[in-house]
């Protein structure tokens, strides 16, 4: 277990994703010049009005796209290894705490499962109507790449996190795949519904 300083944040970044973010606080300034220095990761964690979560993901500066004369930065944060809070921690500006490392159980995901969940965020992107690059199915993180491609409510993109089964995971992301694809269809009728007035027609059509 270490110290890890924390960012708190209203959002959950996945292994491996990349994140842009801008850094305005004097104490979290403090804390990404302390990690530029010394090469070091901080803790990225899901916070909201009642508590900071209980797991998060470390993550690294991979790239400082602008360092503004008032010391706010512009950075991009790739997602690492989950760790789990133990405690919250004091004695400097930003949060720290006490964590321990979040290790995936020995339960890979089935071959259909992959190409299920696959086959999902396709069809989700093309309702949609954007492209998407596909993760390669063999990926042994496949649900964190799938899931970071897909705006998902926090609380779910949490469970997803917090899940030590890659199997498990990837049975809950076709899940919400399927029900997002329900809602942009859902939209889609009732958007075209609007353009008759919301009525549905009974009568046969005129020749």
């Amino acid at each position: 277990m270490l110290d890890l300083g924390l960012f708190p944040l209203p959002l959950v970044i996945f292994p491996g994703e990349r994140l842009p973010l801008h850094i305005f606080e004097p104490r979290y300034r403090e804390l990404m010049a302390e990690c530029i220095q010394r090469d070091e990761e901080f803790g990225i964690i899901l916070a909201d009005e009642a508590h900071i979560r209980g797991v998060g993901t470390r993550a690294a500066i991979v790239e400082v796209l602008e360092q503004l004369p008032d010391g706010r930065l512009n950075i991009i944060a790739e997602g690492r290894e989950r760790f789990r809070l133990v405690e919250l921690t004091t004695g400097r500006s930003f949060h720290t705490g006490v964590v321990e490392p979040v290790v995936d159980e020995h339960d890979p995901a089935d071959p259909d499962a992959a190409a299920a969940a696959l086959r999902l965020l396709q069809a989700l992107a093309t309702a949609i109507g954007v492209d998407v690059e596909l993760p390669q199915p063999d990926s042994p993180t496949l649900s964190f790449e799938v899931a970071a491609r897909v705006e998902l409510a926090l609380d779910d993109e949490q469970e997803l996190l917090e899940l030590r089964s890659e199997r498990v995971r990837l049975e809950r992301l076709a899940e919400l795949l399927e029900e997002a694809a329900a809602r942009v269809r859902l939209e889609r009728e009732v958007h075209e519904r609007a353009k008759t007035n919301g009525k549905l027609s009974h009568r046969p059509p005129l020749l």
